[in-house]
């Protein structure tokens, strides 16, 4: 393991520790935090037979601390972005936005490498629609996943929906995530792939 990626791991661990300090709410934090920690565990163990290139690994670990800010706090009251909300008359607190966003952004880069490296997909004409597509299916599927929660844990799960009342809230979810997705092969694939080089691939 390179010196880069141990850097990683250890920042891994103190963002994850930090959050952990005196959370909002911890059933919140747990469900929020835990798709990092179940992220980590199949990187680690996948890690000999597919290491991913540290530009994406580095993009995987910006994409843990958004979760572990909004399991802290929960994504209805990040400061930050109450702040924002403020200052620009929003509705609400849309930190879960940026979350969705990457959501999309960091699967996109995930698959793209996946796609890339094992060959998967032999016409290039539909590479990066079928990319969005692959993303734009998580994303339905998280939507799913937080549905089910918050139906079985009734209001232990509302800070992990977080609707804040916006009856449009999933499909806004959905759609943050296809642009993070659109927006990772069209403006970070050129960087992706020079990273990619230096693999030899």
């Amino acid at each position: 393991m390179s010196k880069t990626l141990r850097l990683y791991l250890a920042l891994f661990f103190l963002g994850l520790l930090f959050s952990a300090v005196y959370p909002k709410e911890i059933f919140t934090w747990f469900l929020e935090v835990i798709p990092a920690v179940l992220g980590l565990i199949v990187l680690a163990f996948t890690y000999k037979r597919f290491a991913f290139t540290t530009f994406t690994y580095g993009f995987i670990l910006v994409h843990c601390y958004i979760l572990f800010i909004g399991g802290h706090y929960t994504y209805a009251e990040v400061p930050l972005f109450d702040w924002i909300k403020e200052v620009l008359h929003q509705s609400r607190n849309n930190y879960d936005k940026v979350g969705h966003f990457m959501q999309g952004f960091v699967p996109a880069m995930i698959v793209r490498e996946l796609f890339i490296r094992k060959n998967v997909v032999a016409n290039r004409s539909y590479f990066n629609f079928i990319i969005v597509a692959t993303c734009l299916a998580i994303s339905a599927a998280y939507e799913w996943l937080e549905w089910g929660v918050s139906l079985a844990t009734g209001d232990g799960g509302d800070a992990f929906l977080g609707t804040q009342g916006d009856v449009w809230d999933t499909q806004s979810d959905m759609l943050f995530a296809t642009i993070g997705a659109v927006c990772m092969v069209v403006l970070f694939s050129k960087w992706q792939d020079k990273a990619l080089k230096g693999l030899g691939e």
